[in-house]
């Protein structure tokens, strides 16, 4: 009998090595150079579906908890994750959106046509000053886009001077009448979105000339000094990057431009119906979408080295303005309001993303996912006064920790993934020590069948516990819906035990974990 339990326990052992890699980390307090800006961990809300209309702004009639029509429930779950920015109106629509139509008594606003997303018709009740009221309420800063593609350098001369003036002017004037008596002093102000598409369909030549003459009357006023974003590429778009770094950094009168909006978005091999279902996926497509979102890494490196040849103190910061997964719409619903579910899959995307960003926050400075409720990526969907909080939601909430934070480079071979004859490297990590000296790991394990084991040294680094949380779920396709909102949250992890001067760590399949050392 003792033979035969023998025998059965090496069996054991021998099929959870199986579905095991081992892996030496090392995390080096004594390397470290950069600080994780928290603007990484930035938020999108577009006019577009039901982001704004039906999410943040509700009816007054909704029974739920708001101010006037903003929605507090939400901002409760935003202000939890520290959200640090929000870009807004677009997006494709803040090159169709004129500032004046969205001020003043709300029966007096025009109506207009939002040509890119559906052609509903915007009211306008939802405009500058409801945006920063939002944005007071969520205690975060406004990353405001202006209209370059179908508007003029004066209306976004104005627009500025409206926000951030308080000295004697017709700006000033207008914006007293309209209820607020001291400017807002907005900071972050992108010079248009997307101009080589839906924001004008430019060459970059001719977008760097752009960007000189509206830059030119972006003033700075007093308290308020602008940190001006350039429209970067479209994804693997290098020449672009090439041009404007040329045509804004180079010779003698450097622009003053803060950043460089680079766009990438996960899509899914593109099926008979478009771009793959967010729920409806086999195996073989998640190893696709993870490629695709895995490449962030490859295309930052890319706009990096260019950037670095024109600016090698890495004064101008690479905004990755939007990013994030794009599948089909949900089915019954408008195709234009790009509305999808979240599985654990997305949160896998979400947390190696950031990780990516956190390791590479010398040159990524700020980044937007796309978009904060009911559309795309969403961190929050409703429906009606029922809201949910989606996977990707609390890996934000696991991931605040970063924000502001020591970046700590680590060094460790990644186990491979493995599907037929591909393979990807399974494992992603990134770490930072906070200001109390708490150093945080989040690994992200994106292979769904084979578990990690890690042994971890570290360097200039002296600790004593650590606690751990997971985010998990028994599939990759797993979903939070309104009759379960809570079948994929976060939950206490227990497979992290120091062992000398050794982090012993088990990552489950399919996970993502943060681990707390102090």
């Amino acid at each position: 009998m003792k033979k035969t339990l023998l025998i059965l326990s090496v069996l054991a052992v021998n099929l959870y090595s199986f579905g095991q890699s081992s892996v030496a980390l090392i995390v080096d307090a004594g390397a470290s150079k950069y600080t994780i800006s928290r603007h990484i961990y930035g938020h999108f809300s577009e006019h577009l579906g039901r982001c704004i209309y039906d999410g943040y702004w509700v009816k007054e009639s909704m029974p739920v908890p708001k101010q006037y029509r903003i929605r507090l429930d939400i901002v409760e779950a935003l202000k939890k994750i520290q959200i640090p920015n929000l870009r807004w109106p677009g997006g494709c629509f803040a090159d169709e959106y004129h500032w004046r139509d969205g001020i003043g008594p709300g029966n007096q606003r025009p109506t207009m046509i939002n040509t890119n997303w559906g052609n509903v018709t915007e009211d306008n009740s939802f405009g500058t000053h409801e945006f920063l009221e939002l944005c007071d309420l969520l205690k975060t800063e406004p990353f405001i886009v202006g209209n370059v593609g179908s508007g003029t350098i004066e209306e976004m001369s104005r627009w500025i001077e409206y926000l951030n003036y308080d000295g004697i002017s017709p700006m000033t004037n207008l914006r007293k009448q309209n209820g607020r008596e001291k400017p807002w002093g907005v900071s972050f102000w992108g010079i248009g979105n997307e101009n080589w598409g839906c924001g004008g369909s430019m060459t970059p030549e001719y977008y760097a000339t752009q960007f000189r003459q509206y830059s030119t009357f972006a003033k700075n006023y007093p308290g308020t000094s602008l940190r001006k974003i350039a429209c970067g590429a479209s994804g693997t778009n290098y020449q672009w990057t090439e041009v404007l770094m040329q045509a804004l950094t180079g010779g003698s009168g450097r622009v003053n431009m803060w950043g460089m909006d680079l766009h990438y978005y996960t899509r899914p091999p593109r099926g008979k119906l478009g771009q793959g279902s967010a729920t409806n996926f086999t195996e073989a497509t998640y190893f696709t979408i993870m490629q695709t979102a895995l490449r962030m890494d490859e295309i930052i490196k890319g706009h990096d080295a260019i950037m670095t040849r024109y600016d090698s103190l890495k004064r101008v910061a690479l905004v990755v303005g939007e990013w994030g997964i794009w599948t089909d719409p949900e089915p019954g619903t408008n195709p234009r309001f790009l509305y999808q579910q979240n599985s654990l899959r997305d949160a896998l995307i979400a947390g190696s993303t950031l990780n990516i960003f956190n390791n590479h926050c010398d040159r990524v400075k700020m980044a937007q996912l796309a978009q904060t409720i009911n559309v795309l990526q969403a961190l929050i969907l409703t429906e009606g006064p029922k809201m949910i909080l989606t996977p990707t939601y609390y890996v934000f909430d696991m991931y605040k920790v970063h924000q502001d934070a020591r970046m700590l480079p680590v060094t460790f071979t990644s186990p491979d993934y493995v599907l037929g004859d591909e393979k990807l490297p399974a494992l992603n990590i990134s770490a930072s020590q906070d200001s109390l000296g708490v150093v945080h790991i989040t690994l992200v394990n994106i292979d769904p069948n084979k578990s990690i084991t890690l042994s971890t040294t570290f360097n200039q680094v002296k600790w004593a516990t650590v606690t751990g949380e997971v985010l998990t779920s028994p599939n990759i396709t797993d979903i939070n819906t309104f009759d379960k909102p809570g079948i994929v949250k976060i939950v206490k992890f227990d497979g992290a035990k120091k062992q000398g001067d050794l982090l012993n760590v088990v990552l489950p399949s399919k996970s993502v974990v943060l681990l707390s050392i102090k």
